[in-house]
């Protein structure tokens, strides 16, 4: 099925300088429950990996890494911050999965609809195979998007700016659908160039995720956040262990 092109090198490389907040906040959490799961070394495969934050995170305390995107600049942005892990360009729904200590997907990434295969038999066919790959009490960790994720009725208007870079971001909810329009601009020498992103995410709820991974064979609780970094309305975490 076809790919949406997404993230291409204006917006990763704003995604990175303006909103990697997001992987630096979550990761201290994001290890501790590792840790707590008994994992202290080994594999962890990252879906959805993006500049590599995480992934040089993981790295630096001691883990093996495999960072899967779909976005070819956020690979090449994630080799040069961890030049000890391994990436790859692929979708998380078929890309290949080797046997590992912990799977994790940050930051919205199964909401994500830039592959048509991300329906609900295509994700549960991949909670499927991570349940098979998962060493014997491995986890999957992962946030989604929820409804309620845009404030209010209508489109909901907001940007954010850098020394050199503006995105402005128009965001609306529909059915289990939220949908950001998302015009950019990065200054080159002297003058900004334009490009123009749509993003769909499908909004979940908790319960039936916790159901559906819970049918696969996994013990799973709900997360308010990673460590000390909450969750803001709309979003959710879920943390699914392997017996």
């Amino acid at each position: 099925m076809p790919m949406v092109n997404a993230y291409g090198s204006d917006l990763a490389y704003i995604h990175d300088v303006g909103f990697g907040h997001f992987a630096r906040s979550a990761a201290p959490g994001l290890l501790k429950l590792i840790r707590q799961g008994r994992k202290v070394r080994g594999l962890v495969v990252d879906l959805g990996c993006g500049s590599g934050i995480w992934a040089r995170e993981l790295c630096s305390a001691g883990y093996d890494v495999l960072g899967i995107d779909i976005s070819d600049a956020m690979i090449t942005l994630a080799r040069k911050r961890a030049p000890k892990a391994e990436f790859r360009r692929a979708s998380f729904l078929t890309a290949e999965i080797p046997p590992c200590a912990a799977v994790t997907a940050m930051g919205e990434c199964f909401s994500y609809l830039f592959d048509a295969s991300n329906t609900k038999r295509g994700l549960s066919s991949l909670f499927r195979r991570v349940h098979e790959v998962l060493q014997p009490g491995g986890l999957l960790i992962f946030d989604v998007a929820a409804p309620g994720r845009v404030p209010g009725p209508g489109p909901q208007r907001s940007y954010r700016e850098g020394d050199d870079w503006v995105v402005l971001v128009a965001a609306q909810e529909d059915h289990k659908l939220l949908t950001r329009r998302i015009t950019i601009f990065r200054r080159v020498g002297e003058l900004y160039r334009r490009d123009y992103e749509v993003h769909r995410l499908r909004l979940f709820k908790g319960p039936e995720l916790a159901e559906q991974l819970r049918d696969m064979g996994f013990r799973v609780r709900m997360l308010a956040g990673y460590g000390r970094m909450r969750f803001p309305p709309g979003h959710l975490g879920l943390l699914a262990r392997k017996p």
